[in-house]
Parts: C-alpha cells; sequence; structure tokens
C-alpha cells in the first residue's frame, strides 16, 4: 500500500507555519523572521519513502487585504483550504482565534481532515494548554489536536505519525527525490528578501520584491545577478544606505547563506530599482509570480 497527498499548512501571521514545515521536510525552505507576512508565495516541499508521499504546502499568513499584492496572497490561502487531502491549521499558546475566524468556517465547511498544531507550547503552562485543547476542539470539531514546539522540534514526529495516518492511498506525485516544485532561481530571491526582513525596518521589507535577473551554473560556482524594486525613490537610498554599505550587507550576508544552501561557490549581483506603487500594479505583479483575476 502506497500513500500520497497534499498537506496545506494554514494559520495567523507569526504563528511558524514556516517553523514547522522546515521542520517536517529537514530542509530549510521558507523564511523564518519574527516579522509577520514573511511567506508571500505558496511553497512546496516534498518527503518521499519506501511507501508514502507528502507534498507540504506553506502558505502565507492569514490578512486582510490593504493592496492587490495581498489581495494575490490570500488567493493562496483559500486555494490551499480547497486543494489539500490533510490541512494543517497551525496556532499557538498566544495568538487570538477571531482573527481567522471566516478561514476556520472554510476548513469545517470543507470536510478535509485536519490537524490542529498548537505551536509554541514551551511559551505555555499545562493548565493553560488543556484549556486552548479543548478551545479548539469545539472551534474545529473533528480535528485532531497537536500541540508542538517547532523551533524545539518537539513532538513535530507526532504531527508526521498522524499526517501518514490521514492521507488517502495513492502513487506519488512526484519522482521520488524531488525535494520542492520551486527553482533555484526562487530561492535565491526568497534569500534576498530574508537579508531585507531581518536588516531593515517599518515598510522597506515590505515594499520590496526580488527579480532574479540571471542564473548562470558553472562547476565551480554560481553566478546570480538580481534587482531589487522598491516601490517609491525615497526607499531606494535607504535600501543602499550611505555608500552602500547595507547593500553590501545584504549581499555578502545572502551569498554566504546561498553557498549554505547550493553547497558551491556564488558570485552575487545586487542591483536597486523603483517600479512606482509595484504592490497595486497587476502587471508587475504577474512579473513577480502573483496570481492576478
Amino acid at each position: 500500500m502506497h500513500k500520497s497527498g497534499f498537506v496545506n499548512i494554514i494559520g495567523n501571521p507569526n504563528v511558524g507555519k514556516s517553523t514547522l514545515m522546515n521542520a517536517l521536510v529537514g530542509e530549510r525552505l521558507s523564511i523564518i523572521t519574527s516579522k509577520a507576512q514573511t511567506t508571500r508565495h505558496r511553497i512546496m516541499g516534498i518527503v518521499s519513502g519506501e511507501d508514502f508521499q507528502i507534498v507540504y504546502s506553506d502558505t502565507p499568513g492569514i490578512l486582510k487585504p490593504s493592496y492587490k499584492l495581498q489581495e494575490s496572497m490570500m488567493k493562496f490561502v483559500t486555494g490551499a483550504v480547497t486543494d489539500a487531502d490533510v490541512i494543517l491549521y497551525v496556532t499557538d499558546t498566544v495568538e487570538r482565534s477571531d482573527r481567522s475566524a471566516e478561514i476556520v468556517e472554510r476548513i469545517n465547511q470543507s470536510g478535509i481532515p485536519t490537524i490542529v498544531v498548537i505551536n509554541k507550547i514551551d511559551l505555555s503552562t499545562p493548565e493553560a494548554l488543556d484549556a486552548l485543547v479543548d478551545k479548539w476542539q469545539a472551534e474545529i470539531p473533528g480535528a485532531r489536536i497537536v500541540p508542538v514546539s517547532a523551533k524545539e522540534n518537539f513532538n513535530v514526529e507526532g504531527v508526521f505519525k498522524i499526517i501518514l495516518e490521514l492521507l488517502p492511498e495513492g502513487p506519488a506525485f512526484y519522482p521520488k527525490d524531488t525535494l520542492t516544485d520551486k527553482t533555484l532561481r526562487f530561492f535565491a530571491s526568497e534569500i534576498i528578501r530574508e537579508k531585507i526582513l531581518k536588516f531593515y525596518d517599518k515598510e522597506i521589507p515590505y515594499c520590496c520584491e526580488i527579480e532574479i535577473d540571471s542564473y548562470k551554473e558553472e562547476p565551480a560556482i554560481d553566478r546570480i545577478a538580481a534587482t531589487i524594486y522598491v516601490a517609491r525613490d525615497s526607499q531606494k537610498g535607504i535600501l543602499i544606505g550611505h555608500k552602500g554599505e547595507k547593500l553590501k550587507r545584504v549581499g555578502q550576508t545572502a551569498r554566504e547563506d546561498m553557498e549554505q544552501f547550493l553547497g558551491k561557490k556564488v558570485f552575487l549581483q545586487l542591483f536597486v530599482k523603483v517600479s512606482d506603487d509595484w504592490r497595486n500594479n497587476e502587471r508587475q505583479l504577474r512579473r513577480f509570480g502573483y496570481e492576478q483575476e
């Protein structure tokens, strides 16, 4: 018997969806930072065994859209509720559940097997955790409730075992050695974006988009050129910094992470351009890989 299926990870910003996905896949595929809205696309991570294949899908955090980019991000979320074989709804020990009432209702209406993962239990008490388990059992009746600490890798194996139990029978969707559906170009752009999230405050990380202009693979080195687009001219100066020092730091740390990810040397060039209010420009959003109706 062979089991396979799509396991979609859904939840509010900052509850640890990407940390959980990376722990389940065993690879760092999704950006992890303390800032909200770090995931913009659906990112697949594929785990295969002799008699199973799990296709995990990390999604953006649930939010009320205030511009077209966020509208597109929410399409990834609503799509993830309908095309899953198993839903992993991630919450934590401190968030307010009313923020995602609409998605919870969609999950209840879907009839799809659901696991509610209560993350960050290392920040809670046994009594508070018991109350949360009862609350989520009432919110999503029939769901399996699993307390974890994804950061500490506590009970991640328990989540994996329940997923295997709930997966339908079927053949593998991808070759067994496939890790993700994304390209090296995508991961290069995500690594650069992660550094911008790390080193800049306020609106700068949310006004940046990365485009890989060229990616040349050579035996000993990968040569990558990328453009960072910002929404306004004033943001360009902030991003570059005095004498280019801030951009240089982004480039250096991104290159180091790319070399670790790829297992080889990387030559990275970064450029900065202004694309006026690209987050509300449908043509630009399509170009950057965001779906528009």
